[in-house]
């Protein structure tokens, strides 16, 4: 085995036993809804009292939680909007979020990503091609819509021939929306019974018509692309 290769497995176990080792921590399991309204007064006095610290230990949990792949950004989000009001928490989730996602995608094209590309450069030619072209709808879809795991499209990403700020900036402005959802309901936190409560058929109505236009110009080309070929037979 080349060193370099043994390099990417060293760092892959090293990467894989810290995410077993936090998922054995509370940070998971503290980030719930219960426990997010159990402790609101505390947060508040301790935000209110040190906000500066409060904003940066916010940013960076929401680095590591996206960042490894653990549950509760939702959570955060919600816990942001009740602390900072919508348009801060957006801000602070923004950055927390795309930093956290970019790690996990330059990880992955760092461990796999080069490697796939170059073994198999004839077979994902096409593909390559096609994710030239569309790459960017296709990712802000995804981003748009939040029936696609977050940490899932990171990693998948990073094994493709995205360019890092191609992903920076679809991450950046596929989130928005759902950052301002989950925060502006985060405000209301009192009023929040169920998670579920937030995600209403005109909230889901509403990401799934801007996913629509997300994807618009890459169909677009698609059907141009018929068209011409039609006309030349």
């Amino acid at each position: 085995m080349k060193p370099s290769s043994i390099k990417r497995l060293i760092l892959l176990i090293i990467f894989a036993g810290f995410i077993i080792g936090l998922r054995f921590t509370s940070i998971g399991s503290q980030l719930t809804l219960e426990n997010l309204q159990a402790n609101a007064a505390r947060l508040r006095d301790f935000s209110d009292g040190h906000f500066l610290v409060s904003v940066i230990a916010f940013i960076l949990i929401y680095i590591i939680v996206t960042g490894f792949s653990l549950p509760g950004a939702l959570i955060l989000t919600l816990a942001g909007g009740f602390l900072y009001k919508t348009l801060l928490a957006v801000v602070f989730v923004n950055i927390g979020a795309t930093i956290g996602a970019t790690l996990a995608f330059v990880f992955a094209r760092y461990i796999a990503g080069t490697w796939i590309q170059v073994k198999y450069a004839d077979k994902l030619s096409g593909f390559n091609m096609e994710l030239e072209k569309n790459g960017p709808s296709y990712l802000l879809t995804m981003r748009l819509i939040p029936i696609f795991p977050f940490f899932l499209i990171n990693i998948l990403a990073g094994l493709t021939r995205i360019s890092l700020k191609t992903f920076v900036w679809t991450t950046s402005l596929g989130i928005l929306p759902g950052s301002l959802v989950y925060s502006y309901a985060g405000q209301q936190l009192g009023n929040i019974h169920n998670v579920k409560d937030i995600f209403t058929t005109r909230i889901l109505l509403a990401f799934l018509l801007l996913a629509g236009f997300a994807i618009l110009p890459a169909l677009i080309r698609k059907l141009r692309n018929i068209l011409s070929k039609d006309n030349k037979k």
